[in-house]
């Protein structure tokens, strides 16, 4: 019996030990990818399509991955990865095309292997991170959709070990940015992300109080806020 427990014992350790090493290589493959294939928060999808290897091998890598959300950092690092490699998959295996909406059930017909489960982009965002951490209003400003109304995709993968800075620099960065929230002395015109979740970001305060947490410039208290239209343009670099 207690020979029984001890091999148990052993093999959860090198199981653990190997899923620690999927995840830790799928961090490298990505970060990787997105270095070769990413430039100025736009997306090379013409290089990719014609050499798709890596992509293929990064999503191949992480097919059955499995990450608990009780390492919160890996778990979500994890998952955003995912939505903007897949973002891009669905992008490449359609290009020639001008915009993610050009593709019936983009987001949320088309199911994808991966994290050991079968989930759209849809479901990987509002199942997987916006379900399970509902305070994080700064997923989106990292889960990118392919157009060039999102915040810009980085040139590095999310990784555990600097998540927060990275979530928080993009957030900065996209309500900083006077292309993103545009400001005319009392008025600003914002993005409709803001309209589309507006729970997420009225959680402790108006969408504006969210905002100025953010801002450098503040927007005025009794600012006069409007929805500019969502641009669904293909992010492609050039």
């Amino acid at each position: 019996m207690k020979r029984n427990l001890i091999q148990t014992l052993f093999l959860i350790l090198i199981v653990t030990n190997l899923s620690a090493q999927d995840v830790t290589t799928f961090f490298s493959k990505s970060d990787s990818f997105f270095k070769t294939n990413v430039v100025d928060g736009k997306v090379k999808y013409a290089a990719i399509k014609n050499n798709p290897e890596a992509l293929n091998a990064v999503l191949e890598s992480a097919k059955s991955i499995t990450v608990s959300k009780s390492d919160a950092a890996t778990y979500q690092a994890f998952w955003i990865n995912a939505y903007n490699l897949l973002v891009i998959d669905g992008i490449v295996k359609n290009y020639p095309l001008k915009s993610p909406l050009d593709v019936a059930g983009f987001f949320d017909k088309t199911k994808h292997e991966i994290g050991g489960k079968y989930v759209t982009l849809n479901g990987i965002e509002n199942d997987l991170l916006r379900a399970q951490f509902p305070t994080e209003a700064r997923f989106h400003f990292v889960l990118v959709c392919a157009g060039l109304g999102c915040p810009p995709i980085i040139t590095a993968a999310y990784k555990p070990s600097s998540l927060d800075s990275q979530l928080q620099k993009q957030t900065v960065m996209a309500l900083n940015n006077p292309n993103f929230i545009k400001v005319n002395k009392n008025k600003a015109q914002i993005s409709q992300l803001f309209e589309w979740y507006k729970g997420d970001f009225e959680q402790k305060g108006s969408t504006v109080d969210f905002i100025n947490t953010y801002r450098k410039e503040q927007l005025p208290e009794n600012a006069k806020v409007s929805y500019y239209p969502y641009d669904w343009s293909l992010n492609e670099a050039k």
